[in-house]
């Protein structure tokens, strides 16, 4: 099995993709290492977010906090709002905790084995082995949604995910090598990303298109097969949206536990089936007839946007007034910018 590893580092030493936080197979193998920073970043952006969504960000992210230490010493309500837009907010919290525990921790320096990356925060199994393979050239096993397309379609395996991830993972284990395990991960995932892909893979072009059994039984297509998800449910909240006369828009920092934890955004009622009025102030409200919708991991959120002009001097039960000057739609989480984006087109 091993043999089919040197096949797909040739290839990849030709097609490697060329990333913001990667150190090319030909940079490696002059002595360039990559940034354990840099990959610790690109890793925690790019969990259920597109590679082409995450390098503006980690871009920004590193020209803004070049190192941990950086990262660690900036204020938290400035790395929210540099992730506004990423989605899954969690991260951002986790970004800085990780940050911070390295630091206090570990001297500035990501620790290198799995069980050590395991113990900080934000860090699962994937994460950790990512780490531990890319930065580190530990023969880790990695395996993302690429890497197990890849793998269930070379042993032909019909067993739906998640239940079959650890079967897949073992096999993925067999093809590791203990020589260039970082390159290795990453053509995995390249192979899958580009040339192993969902949809109308590229056989033809594969560099394991001969010990390929999905493909030699055509099933390919078909794999990898997963368990039917549930039907996402549907939420429903209102949102205030309030102005001054001076311009000035009302908005509160969410609660750091849960959705949207620790972002900026207009005040909201829970989200639920039915949700209470829970006004910030006092105001002549005026509802919009077009609602705010966004989707979620879990489920669908409809909102029903009122909005409200009041008086200079008028003092919000919650929240508080950020001058026009100062507001930047921009920093807001996707949810509350389809809020804003319904205001503008009013």
């Amino acid at each position: 099995m091993r043999e089919l590893s040197t096949d797909l580092l040739a290839w990849y030493d030709q097609h490697a993709r060329e990333m913001p936080w990667r150190v090319g197979p030909a940079a490696r193998k002059a002595g360039q290492l990559p940034d354990p920073y840099a990959v610790w970043m690109s890793e925690v952006m790019l969990q259920q977010t597109t590679v082409a969504a995450v390098r503006a960000y980690h871009q920004k992210f590193m020209g803004l906090w070049p190192t941990v230490a950086d990262l660690a010493a900036a204020e938290d309500a400035d790395v929210m709002a540099a992730w506004a837009g990423l989605g899954y907010y969690a991260r951002a919290r986790n970004l800085l905790k990780c940050a911070r525990a390295v630091v206090a921790d570990h001297g500035a320096k990501f620790p290198q084995k799995n069980d050590e990356l395991l113990t900080l925060p934000g860090v699962g199994p994937y994460t950790a082995a990512a780490i531990s393979s890319i930065a580190f050239d530990q023969a880790s096993v990695v395996v993302d949604g690429n890497v197990e397309r890849v793998i269930a379609r070379l042993h032909d395996v019909h067993d739906p995910l998640p239940a079959s991830k650890p079967a897949l993972t073992a096999l993925a284990a067999k093809l590791t090598p203990q020589k260039r395990a970082g390159d290795y991960a990453q053509a995995v995932m390249d192979l899958g990303a580009t040339i192993c892909t969902p949809r109308n893979p590229a056989c033809g072009t594969c560099p394991w298109r001969d010990p390929c059994a999905a493909r030699i039984a055509g099933t390919a297509a078909e794999l990898p097969k997963k368990t039917p998800k549930k039907k996402v449910p549907t939420r429903k909240g209102i949102a205030y949206v309030v102005r001054r006369e001076d311009g000035a828009w009302l908005l509160e920092t969410r609660p750091d536990s849960g959705l949207l934890g620790g972002m900026l955004g207009f005040p909201t009622t829970d989200w639920n089936d039915t949700p209470e009025a829970n006004p910030p102030l006092e105001a002549d409200w005026t509802t919009l007839n077009e609602q705010a919708r966004h989707t979620f991991t879990h489920f669908h959120l409809e909102l029903t946007i009122l909005t409200a002009v009041v008086g200079n001097h008028v003092s919000p039960e919650r929240g508080f007034f950020i001058y026009h000057n100062d507001f930047d739609a921009k920093s807001l989480p996707t949810a509350m910018r389809k809020v804003f984006a319904q205001i503008v087109t009013t």
